[in-house]
């Protein structure tokens, strides 16, 4: 259980600004930028390596220069299915399991080329110039996702992080009660007694009635659905099919929605120590639209070797959230009503101040790449005798970089510092390794590939990471093509419950196993 001492700084900062109570957490940068492979399946079933390999619409997400090598204008469509089933174990308890499935877009659009006809995938050996244009949209985040995981802990309670904000805003209960400058978390478990004031030691104190209770049951359930839709508006060209220039102007669209339940009750089977169980239950959506610049360049210095480098910008979020929560608590013989029931609208029905909904915007990082292909062939300058490739590349994202603004000059730019600096210290830079291979016979293709994503959390104690394999078919023959592709992904990664700045915060250890069949066909005009 690592002690994330910065995550205190946070803690304080939501105390105290109003236009933040729905509380943007480093997660929720982390979930643009740590994303898993997407394209269309002959991309997938390499791996997603398509950095320098080209003459392909997924290019234009990954390295546009790729565009360039196409000589002949086509459509394709990439329809898939995807399941995930993950297991989570928390404080030594054994791991539990959900599954979820969805259909999804892979790549799809149009490109429209000059230069020549290749007769398949964009190279003939033409010494020439060309130029190609492509418009596609392709899903390149998926967040659907079913969690639960619950454990006995004799360490911490939830309701800790509601004492520490209402101990540090200095407000009294019925200040508390109706002040729209508290977490609604807060806000409930005053209203519901789950914290109250006391006399301690002749002082004044928050206390936390769930702390009464020497040994709690927790139990967490997170699902999670939506996912980011990019549409990509891509230019290339190429100079002596040698040397190969583009650009993508990319439009992403984000929409996500987590619905959560956290239970806590008594594990001791004390009926009279003021405290039985709280659940607290919320529903998180966020909505955003962005733009970001893709820029690559892709040389062959002979017919078989091409080398790619290639540059993301970051992409800049306008980002609208939405939260609403309750609170049932029941403290026994605590007050006169052994049960009470809080929701966030009544609070801002109370407050007269409705703050259920925030803007901001969001930087996400910078993405760098590099890589190598290596055609196989009696001649490979023409596309009918390459006989397969290899191909292979090294990404890099800086996850420490991701960046919260405020919308405008009336919200408090404190707030969104203290997120941005845990996100510094919280988060490290990603790679991700991709490496696949194509075999052909005559109109048959057969592929396969690797990607592997390392940790994005500083702490090493956090294990996480993420590893695709894949492999697939392919069939091209007269302008017309099919490819068919099956991905397993296998994922770790951990859950935070709650975050407390003056304890060492529990997590739940995530194993995630996923697969996507991926269909692309197409037609060259």
């Amino acid at each position: 259980m690592p002690r994330l001492y910065p995550m205190s700084f946070l803690l304080i900062s939501i105390h105290l600004y109003s236009d933040h109570v729905s509380a943007q957490l480093p997660e929720d940068a982390l979930r643009l930028s740590w994303t898993a492979p997407s394209g269309t399946a002959r991309q997938q079933a390499i791996g997603g390596a398509m950095g320098s390999l080209g003459g392909e619409i997924s290019a234009g997400f990954v390295n546009p220069a790729g565009l360039g090598m196409y000589k002949t204008s086509e459509f394709v469509m990439s329809p898939g299915f995807g399941f995930q089933h993950s297991k989570a174990g928390y404080l030594g308890s054994p791991s539990t399991g959900n599954s979820v499935g969805n259909f999804n877009l892979g790549t799809t659009g149009f490109v429209f080329a000059t230069g020549g006809n290749d007769g398949n995938d964009g190279n003939d050996g033409h010494n020439g110039n060309s130029m190609a244009f492509s418009v596609a949209v392709n899903r390149t985040a998926n967040f659907n996702g079913d969690t639960f995981y619950k454990g006995q802990n004799n360490y911490s309670s939830s309701s800790e992080q509601y004492v520490e904000e209402f101990a540090a805003s200095g407000l009294t209960i019925n200040q508390a009660l109706v002040s729209p400058t508290l977490s609604y978390g807060t806000r409930m478990a005053v209203y519901t007694s789950l914290i109250d004031t006391a006399t301690v030691g002749g002082s004044l104190q928050v206390i936390s009635n769930a702390n009464k209770a020497a040994l709690l049951n927790q139990e967490n359930s997170v699902r999670t659905s939506g996912g980011v839709n990019e549409i990509a508006l891509a230019l290339a060209g190429s100079l002596q099919d040698k040397w190969y220039f583009g650009g993508t102007l990319g439009i992403p669209i984000m929409n996500y929605t987590r619905t959560l339940s956290f239970t806590e009750s008594d594990a001791t089977g004390n009926t009279n120590n003021d405290f039985n169980s709280f659940v607290y239950n919320e529903t998180y959506s966020s909505k955003a639209v962005g733009f970001n610049l893709k820029l690559g360049m892709i040389f062959k210095p002979t017919n078989a070797l091409r080398l790619g480098v290639a540059i993301h910008t970051p992409p800049y979020f306008g980002v609208k959230d939405h939260i609403s929560a309750s609170t049932t608590t029941q403290t026994e013989n605590y007050t006169s009503l052994p049960q009470v029931s809080i929701d966030s609208k009544t609070l801002d029905q109370q407050s007269r101040i409705d703050v259920s909904e925030v803007r901001y915007t969001l930087t996400t990082p910078w993405r760098f790449l590099v890589s190598g292909s290596y055609l196989i062939g009696s001649n490979v300058q023409y596309v009918r005798k390459q006989k397969g490739f290899l191909t292979a590349d090294i990404g890099y994202t800086g996850n420490q970089s991701s960046f919260f603004h405020p919308w405008d000059a009336t919200q408090e730019n404190s707030y969104f510092d203290a997120v941005n600096g845990v996100i510094k210290s919280y988060y490290k830079g990603v790679i991700d390794c991709k490496l696949g291979g194509e075999l052909k016979f005559n109109t048959m293709m057969v592929r396969a590939g690797l990607a592997y994503y390392t940790s994005p959390y500083s702490d090493n104690s956090l294990k996480a990471d993420r590893l695709f394999a894949s492999a697939g078919l392919g069939y091209r023959n007269k302008g017309f093509f099919v490819d068919l592709t099956y991905v397993q992904g296998f994922t770790r990664d951990v859950n935070f419950p709650y975050r407390l700045s003056d304890k060492s915060n529990s997590f739940a250890t995530l194993k995630q196993t996923s697969g996507t069949v991926l269909m692309t066909f197409g037609i060259k005009f």
